[in-house]
């Protein structure tokens, strides 16, 4: 990856960065947590998060499900099946291989996370209204950047028919794996 360079006279505060970025970054959380209140009692935020791999993965293997999530496949599968008891999932046998379990959404859960996705983008548009002309567009290059070395795809515009998976970077051949 190339070397970003400084603008001559910029404050280069590597800790003044990181703290507004932690900032930022409890901002977005609480946005999360309050765009999730809708529906907080059937699903939790990393059941959630599953939910968004499904969403934008479509049916998946309960492996493949694990690894994009980082967990063992034992506790992917303990999180499929309260999300399978909520009606937001369902399981199946895959017909090519029937050792495996395919993982799908209902469509219950896909308007679960269309929901919350719709209520934290309008929360994260709104505080965004809120900020002069030339701060967002100093934040949309700033937060680019970040998003850039930090390896995370852009997210999806309104018109964008899915959403992509909440801080995770998905391989390109692990996308495919179902």
């Amino acid at each position: 990856m190339p070397e970003r360079e400084t603008p001559t006279g910029a404050l280069d505060d590597v800790d003044a960065v990181t703290r507004a970025v932690l900032t930022a970054s409890r901002l977005l959380v609480a946005v999360s947590a309050r765009s999730l209140a809708a529906v907080e009692e059937r699903v939790t935020l990393a059941q959630f998060r599953m939910l968004v791999v499904l969403s934008t993965r479509g049916t998946t293997k309960l492996v493949a499900l694990a690894e994009l999530l980082q967990v063992a496949p034992s506790t992917a599968m303990r999180m499929i099946d309260r999300l399978i008891a909520a009606g937001l999932a369902e399981r199946q046998t895959n017909p090519a291989n029937r050792r495996e379990t395919l993982l799908t959404l209902t469509e219950e859960g896909r308007r679960t996370v269309e929901d919350v996705t719709a209520r934290r983008r309008a929360e994260i548009a709104a505080i965004v209204e809120r900020l002069r002309p030339t701060e967002r567009l100093a934040l949309i290059e700033a937060l680019n950047a970040f998003n850039e070395v930090g390896g995370e795809p852009p997210a999806p515009g309104p018109e964008d028919p899915e959403p992509h998976p909440l801080g995770w970077i998905v391989d390109g051949a692990m996308a495919h794996d179902a």
